[in-house]
């Protein structure tokens, strides 16, 4: 193993290996080097052992092709969540309105048209307009807020989840650039996530899907944070592999899964078993998220139970509307 000599401005270190060496001419190649076997010292660029090293080194980095801000995040709690998003000076965050829970005085917020994943003074008038159009046939508002953080060092902005459950961050290159979710389960995410429509090619699934005809389409490099009621699931298909799923508790699936629907069974099944006429048919390869309580089921299950509506009366007591006076619960 040979044993090298480096100089840099007449100060030398040494001995050292070919490795160390190496590492401290990829730091600094402005210096000269000697072995055993060199009449006299030689400048770094000019050794062979060296070259390939440098070469790589002295290469200009790959351009980045990331469009969407880089963010950190940290999300708290656990039946009724929130994340909180950290932002670099210029950095930007994307959200529904009226999703914020607090920010940094040092965060700016604006309400733009559309979803915010371009420039305000990129396109025309007609591709903000149709950017607009695909949020409100997904039944989302026409406006997001984009929260830009135009102080010095880190600050924070956090988006509350709307119902309990549970907020699940997915970074789309990981998911091929796409996510397909449910229309009201996006909440946040880095600016530059385009927030699109996903239209069901099939129309018997569009029509009894459970979600309708129409899906949100989630697309881009960055981070995004979807929110799914109850317990949420995290699963693999492979191809060629089938999942039967009830259609409410489907939040979100990658672009290679199949979506299709499929009839509970006979009559009886249908009109009796509780779980509707068709539930929906997962095929692989591909990444799913499931929901334990959608909030279709939530809501269904508390206007069932209001009491102008014929439901509970008295928590179950025999005496009902009586019973409330003497516990003294008659509002």
């Amino acid at each position: 193993m040979s044993t090298w000599y480096l100089s840099y401005n007449g100060e030398q270190s040494g001995p050292m290996s070919l490795t160390q060496a190496i590492e401290k001419t990829q730091v600094n190649s402005d210096g000269h080097a000697w072995r055993e076997g060199f009449a006299e010292w030689l400048p770094i660029s000019q050794i062979g052992e060296f070259e390939q090293q440098l070469s790589t080194q002295s290469a200009p980095p790959p351009v980045s092709t990331v469009s969407c801000d880089e963010i950190d995040f940290k999300i708290h709690g656990t039946e009724m969540q929130f994340v909180e998003i950290e932002l670099d000076p210029g950095e930007s965050a994307v959200a529904e309105a009226g999703a914020m829970m607090y920010k940094d005085p040092s965060i700016h917020l604006d309400t733009v048209f559309g979803d915010g994943s371009h420039n305000d003074n990129a396109g025309g008038f007609m591709d903000k307009l149709m950017g607009a159009g695909k949020r409100l046939l997904t039944g989302e508002s026409l406006f997001t807020t984009v929260f830009t953080h135009q102080g010095n060092g880190k600050a924070h902005v956090a988006f509350g989840a709307p119902f309990p459950g549970n907020i699940i961050p997915i970074t789309l290159p990981n998911v091929d650039g796409v996510l397909i979710c449910q229309k009201d389960s996006f909440l946040c995410a880095a600016k530059g996530v385009a927030i699109g429509i996903h239209f069901q090619k099939k129309i018997l699934t569009g029509l009894f899907g459970g979600e309708g005809f129409i899906m949100q389409r989630l697309e881009g490099d960055g981070m995004v944070f979807v929110h799914a009621g109850g317990t949420v699931i995290e699963r693999d298909i492979k191809a060629g592999e089938t999942l039967h799923v009830d259609t409410g508790c489907i939040v979100a699936f990658t672009q290679t899964v199949g979506f299709d629907i499929k009839q509970v069974g006979g009559i009886k099944s249908s009109l009796f078993g509780g779980e509707g006429l068709f539930f929906a048919e997962l095929q692989g390869p591909g990444k799913i998220w499931m929901q334990s309580l959608p909030f279709s089921r939530l809501a269904g299950r508390m206007l069932a139970s209001a009491p102008q509506n014929g439901g509970s009366q008295g928590e179950g007591s025999i005496l009902g509307g009586l019973g409330n006076l003497i516990d003294g619960d008659n509002r």
